[in-house]
Order: structure tokens, then sequence, then C-alpha cells
């Protein structure tokens, strides 16, 4: 199963970062998603989203990022069922963030030089490709 997520938007507050009782570092947050269609002489809708990050991730947007800030998010969604102090029933949706990363400019977000924050990049050994030979990009005998 799939359940993947990609975002692009504004913090529409400034983050605030917190800690649970056992010490793990947790930000939740909402970003501002502009629409990609824009109805004829209304105004261009945005959709706001409910966001959570956990541990170090937290602590790099609760340090790099503030109201306003351009923010690229990569993650899930979760879902939770609950009841509320009326005794409703309710559903809560929120994107927990598997990896984030800078969108505006330095003088846009006041960030520092890391240009995002996601697990370490995977290194690779160089290969051997001694072996393959070159494709050769003929299109005469295409049928199109």
């Amino acid at each position: 199963m799939i359940n993947m997520v990609a975002l692009m938007g504004r913090l529409t507050s400034e983050p605030e970062l917190k800690t649970t009782p056992s010490g793990v570092s947790v930000l939740r947050f909402q970003i501002a998603c502009d629409r990609s269609y824009q109805s004829q002489g209304q105004e261009r809708q945005a959709d706001f989203i409910d966001c959570v990050a956990w541990r170090q991730r937290a602590e790099f947007i609760s340090r790099y990022f503030h109201k306003g800030s351009m923010i690229a998010i990569e993650g899930s969604i979760q879902t939770q069922n609950y009841t509320d102090k009326n005794g409703n029933n309710r559903k809560s949706v929120e994107v927990v963030a598997n990896n984030v990363s800078f969108c505006g400019s330095k003088a846009d977000s006041g960030a520092a030089p890391m240009q995002e924050y996601n697990q370490p990049a995977p290194s690779y050994a160089s290969a051997d490709n001694s072996d393959f030979e070159e494709i050769v990009d003929d299109d005469d005998d295409l049928p199109f």
C-alpha cells in the first residue's frame, strides 16, 4: 500500500516546539497551500493542512522556519478517531513529515546554509560501466 504526500506551502503561525513526557520533541503546525485553479471573478483559494514533525525534524523546523516561511514536506497521511469534550465522535487528519526542505530564498526564510533535512544521503560505490554499450539516438525508423 502507498501513503505518500508531497506538499509545498507557507506556515500559518510561528512554530512552537514541545516535548512529550518521555522527552521526545514534537511540533504540530499548519501550512497554507494555494489551489492550482481559480474560479473566474473570485480570489484564489487555499487549503490549510495540519502537519506534525517528530524528533530532530521537529527541532529543525522550529529553528529554521517561521510564520510565513515557504516549506516543502514529504510525508504520509495519518488519521485518528476520537471523542470530543461534548461526546461527539471526531476524526483528525494530519500529515506526518518525513522530509522537509526550504523553498524560498535565504532572505525569505532566514535559513542557514543547510538546504533540507532528510535521512543521511546514501553513499554509492562507483560502478564499472565498461560492459555497457552506448545507445544511439536514431529516430529515423520510428512510426510516429
